[in-house]
């Protein structure tokens, strides 16, 4: 296949399939392949957010001290390519294109076996496994795409840490409508002999993987609060210390924006505290300069100026709750127009309550999605509250209509699903204003 004929394959796979989880198809598609992954150096996230930026700092860190790192993430904002880098670079058109073609052959090899089609997810996950150990990496860091228990990235066996990033209720259809129930599919990916590392103020949370650390034998590096001390901070990024119950890091600096990073970026202090007691040989030195060079794209970030422009892939109600947050901490002195595109099964009434208090303004628009929540809807639902409200289902449109209303020294905060974030993305990198 040719680049554009597997990304027709890809979308026919998803029209066939969707969400499936389970591992029997990963298991028999990677035996198929040789077992690739049994050979990688992986260091597994799992939450329901902050795991991209959490990824982002921990392959940073680790390319600052010298390795070759390859990063698994998903889902991406603009292209498939996205998803598998190596040291900050995409895989190449042809390069993605011959290992999902080679991926194929192994997958119409399972099926005849009657072990059936393996989903999207896993074929392009299988292809991430070929293509860091062909060109081999010293460390993978692995994003789960959703849960961890049932998850294709959980077929490895012996992870050198795993991480547990944020957890709170979404995908509640396939991972449970509780706490406790979601933090035992993220903690599916905690192994026996490895590291886990854990922060969360939340009990239930706690206990459930504080259990499965101990049913499985893994350490657990668990720090109730972030103990993060904010040192100097602006739209530029924040100088902070650390100071928990697992960690003590003077003088760390990120200029990803919003108040979660700090959270996210003192786990990743935590987690290589565990991976240096495990054997690894990080300097603080390099961990400061990791940190500092992390980028992560579409979370709180500024990608147009005249007016100001933010990103924010928040598409829950914890995210919500937090770029809320952020908004208040860094522009409480500016006027915002909030451009709004949500899926139809988030629990979007309650977003709109945390979102809405704070927007002057509010442009709603419908993702590239099946799943889109038909804007149609909205009038009735946004009424009570004291914004001026705009609808426009086209999302270029929405987007020059979002821009136009808001003034030169006020801010555009766009968020919502993360097909709405990739194709803002792509008009902002075309836009005169362009940041990016």
């Amino acid at each position: 296949m040719n680049y554009a004929e597997t990304l027709d394959y890809l979308q026919e796979l998803y029209g066939m399939l969707g969400y499936d989880l389970g591992l029997d198809r990963i298991y028999s598609l990677m035996e198929s392949m040789s077992n690739p992954q049994d050979s990688l150096n992986v260091i597994h996230v799992a939450g329901t957010n902050g795991k991209g930026s959490i990824c982002s700092m921990i392959s940073s860190v680790l390319m600052a001290a010298g390795y070759k790192v390859g990063v698994y993430t998903s889902p991406h904002l603009e292209k498939y390519n996205e998803r598998i880098t190596i040291n900050g670079t995409q895989i190449s058109d042809d390069d993605f294109a011959a290992y999902l073609t080679n991926v194929r052959l192994h997958c119409d090899k399972i099926v005849k076996n009657g072990v059936g089609q393996p989903t999207i997810f896993e074929v392009v996950t299988a292809a991430a496994f070929k293509y860091f150990y062909d060109n081999k990496v010293d460390y993978v860091v692995l994003e789960v795409g959703m849960g961890g228990r049932c998850d294709a990235t959980n077929i490895i066996k012996k992870p050198k840490c795993a991480v547990i990033a944020s957890i709170s209720l979404d995908h509640m259809e396939y991972l449970g409508d509780t706490l406790g129930k979601i933090a035992y599919e993220k903690g599916g990916i905690v192994k026996s002999g490895c590291p886990t590392v854990l922060l969360t103020a939340n009990e239930e949370i706690h206990d459930v993987i504080s259990e499965i650390c101990k049913e499985k034998g893994s350490k657990l590096y668990y720090s109730k609060n972030s103990g993060a001390k904010i040192i100097k901070q602006d739209i530029t990024g924040t100088v902070f210390d650390v100071e928990n119950e697992v960690v003590s890091f003077k003088n760390a600096a990120i200029s990803l924006l919003g108040e979660y990073q700090l959270i996210n970026a003192a786990e990743v202090i935590m987690a290589f505290k565990a991976l240096n007691d495990n054997g690894l040989n990080i300097s603080d030195d390099a961990l400061r300069k990791g940190l500092a060079n992390a980028k992560w794209n579409g979370r709180m970030e500024i990608v147009e100026n005249n007016p100001m422009v933010i990103l924010d892939g928040a598409h829950n109600i914890d995210g919500i709750s937090m770029l809320f947050k952020s908004l208040k901490k860094y522009f409480s002195d500016k006027k915002i127009t909030m451009l709004i595109g949500i899926l139809g099964d988030k629990e979007y009434e309650k977003m709109l309550e945390l979102i809405m208090p704070i927007a002057c303004k509010a442009v709603f628009t419908e993702p590239h999605s099946s799943r889109k929540w038909d804007v149609n809807d909205v009038a009735h639902l946004v009424e009570k509250y004291n914004t001026e409200i705009y609808i426009e289902k086209d999302i270029d449109k929405a987007y020059d209509l979002a821009k136009s209303i808001t003034g030169k020294e006020d801010i555009v905060v766009c968020a919502g699903s993360l097909y709405l974030i990739g194709e803002l993305y792509k008009l902002a990198r075309k836009s005169e204003g362009s940041a990016l």
